[in-house]
């Protein structure tokens, strides 16, 4: 079973790097364009976006009701639904750095078949930027919310 869930995350990683690069999601013009909402606004990615969307509000109603994953044994489902300030942090982070760059992740690295320097560096710097965050995380003691069961001091 090992053997098949690589085979569908190789298969869906192909898709995924084929639908970004047909797509020009790979382009960081393209991307600050569709960014420049008060310039010179390219929508064009928009449709890239409505798709994924689309296809995920479609399929995502069969799939959960199935018990488990065709090839797991559970589905990893998100549970919290609350905006709290290190959500808003982190996306504005993330949009800052993909509004200078041009690149989010998944782009970053499918770009990088086009031997260009950007996505390289974009990738170093990402991961040096993960790593910070790690390092100053590990160093801030975890916020706890008191519960009924353990008082607060």
């Amino acid at each position: 079973m090992k053997l098949q869930q690589h085979m569908i995350t190789l298969i869906s990683g192909l898709l995924f790097g084929l639908g970004l690069g047909y797509s020009q999601m790979i382009d960081p013009e393209k991307v600050i364009g569709f960014l420049d909402l008060f310039g010179s606004w390219d929508p064009t990615l928009a449709f890239v976006m409505g798709g994924a969307v689309a296809v995920t509000l479609v399929t995502f109603r069969f799939i959960l009701k199935r018990p488990h994953p065709i090839f797991g044994g559970k589905f990893y489902v998100p549970t919290r639904q609350d905006i709290d300030k290190p959500l808003v942090i982190g996306a504005v982070l993330f949009g800052i750095g993909w509004g200078i760059g041009g690149y989010c992740p998944g782009p970053a690295i499918t770009a990088l078949v086009l031997g260009s320097l950007n996505p390289v560096l974009f990738i170093v710097a990402m991961l040096a930027g993960s790593l910070a965050y790690k390092s100053l995380s590990d160093r801030t003691p975890p916020q706890t919310t008191p519960t009924p069961e353990s008082p607060a001091s």
